[in-house]
């Protein structure tokens, strides 16, 4: 499948505001009177990625993840849902520092951290990990390891 640039469909981006004063800075990762209608977080998790790292590219057929970003990322974003208007567009998302993005089922999706120091990612799904009691299958379908994956990052 041959990708085009463009936006997609369902992708939400927004600024993570940050409160700064003498003794550092807050900001509010999401607030129910702001989420999109019908999403709901589940669980969260944290996870550090050293500089010039990428993880996916994957895709998820049920779950939206919603990324808060802390660092310098390139997002790389795909649209395989064929009943989507934006089909087929691939989006590159430059320093997404303190951004959130909200990714929905079927945007395949990976970054890269573009910095030289770590950088942290708090992701907020709206489906448990292998689901409830971890005992269901993993809503994930990996392309980083398929040497012949249309996803390729620059």
């Amino acid at each position: 499948m041959k990708f085009k640039d463009g936006e997609i469909e369902g992708v939400i981006i927004k600024d993570l505001r940050l409160f700064s004063d003498h003794r550092g800075w807050l900001t509010e990762l999401y607030r129910d009177d702001e989420l999109p209608q019908g999403f709901k977080p589940v669980m969260s998790y944290i996870s550090l990625t050293y500089p010039g790292v990428t993880r996916g590219p994957h895709e998820h057929k049920e779950q939206t993840d919603y990324f808060c970003f802390f660092g310098d990322f390139t997002l790389y974003l795909w649209d395989r849902r064929q009943d989507s208007p934006t089909y087929g567009n691939r989006q590159v998302l430059k320093n997404v520092r303190h951004k959130i993005v909200i990714v929905p089922p079927g945007v395949v999706h990976a970054y890269c951290n573009t910095g030289s120091t770590d950088g942290l990612v708090i992701n907020l799904p709206d489906r448990l990990y292998a689901g409830w009691g971890k005992k269901e299958p993993v809503d994930e379908i990996r392309y980083e390891d398929d040497p012949n994956s249309p996803y390729k990052m620059e």
